[in-house]
């Protein structure tokens, strides 16, 4: 009888550890400490046994990597993700949207396609090659996409933002300004303020850009992209200096340093 009272201790004992490090492991994701998420994911994803577990944890291994500027590491973490489990549709949005930062298109647009047949109802995978496509000049594709999400999720802000941000990006300003009002007035969000910001920005009003990314920044101040659009503003209002303390709260809040590097030329570093 003694063993196997054993046994079921050794099992509890070891669920027990690996729910320890799990919830330290996320207590690190949610500080935006991704050095030490990716020490605990690390560990979670070399001790787990369960496969679909595994999956999670080298997802979450990688995501922890892209944050800290590891983009080679980042990939082989999401690749051993679709290993231990080849039908995980995060992990292919993961892919797609790394290698599309990279500058591989088309091979985001494999794993693209590939998610969509494990997912038809994916988000992320949409908006990832509805970006892509804008990129592209496809429009049309762009906006399919968008309102594909829109018929099984009506309520995804970040289509909704996508649809504003093609008129943007057109250089229909006017309109873009006209949808994140309207966007704002339903529901007040940091993602929205910053969307009006980027508008406000490229239409060169400073003082309304600066007041919509600090209200941004006020709702939610771990928003990376917040503080990316306040140092543009203070970039093109003379201010350097806290131009470039902003990117510096952007990349300690998750945002890839290697996608600032244009933005942190302009950046004057005193020994």
């Amino acid at each position: 009888m003694k063993k196997p009272l054993l046994l079921l201790a050794s099992i509890c004992f070891s669920l027990n550890f690996f729910a320890q490090d799990k919830k330290i492991a996320e207590e690190c994701f949610k500080k935006a400490d991704y050095k030490c998420a990716e020490e605990q994911y690390s560990r979670l994803a070399e001790k787990e046994q369960i496969q679909k577990f595994q999956s999670e944890y080298y997802n979450n291994l990688g995501t922890a990597q892209r944050r800290l500027g590891k983009a080679t590491m980042a990939f082989k973490s999401y690749e051993s993700a679709l290993i231990a489990s080849p039908m995980s549709a995060p992990v292919y949005a993961n892919l797609a949207s790394l290698h599309s930062q990279k500058g591989n298109k088309a091979k985001a647009l494999e794993y693209v396609e590939k998610g969509l047949q494990v997912d038809p109802e994916n988000t992320d995978l949409y908006l990832t090659r509805s970006k892509i496509y804008d990129s592209q000049g496809k429009k049309d594709l762009a906006i399919k996409d968008l309102n594909q999400i829109l018929t099984f999720a009506p309520d995804n802000i970040f289509a909704k933002t996508g649809l504003a941000n093609l008129k943007k990006n057109s250089g229909d300003l006017d309109g873009a300004l006209k949808d994140y009002n309207q966007l704002i007035a339903e529901k007040p969000e940091s993602l929205l303020y910053n969307g009006r910001a980027d508008v406000y920005l490229k239409m060169k009003k400073y003082k309304e850009s600066l007041t919509d990314a600090n209200k941004a920044i006020s709702i939610d101040p771990k928003f990376a992209q917040s503080y990316v659009t306040k140092a543009l503003v203070l970039f093109d209002t003379a201010k350097p200096k806290e131009a470039c303390e902003n990117l510096d709260k952007a990349v300690t809040f998750g945002y890839e340093k290697a996608v600032l590097a244009d933005y942190y030329a302009k950046c004057i570093r005193k020994s």
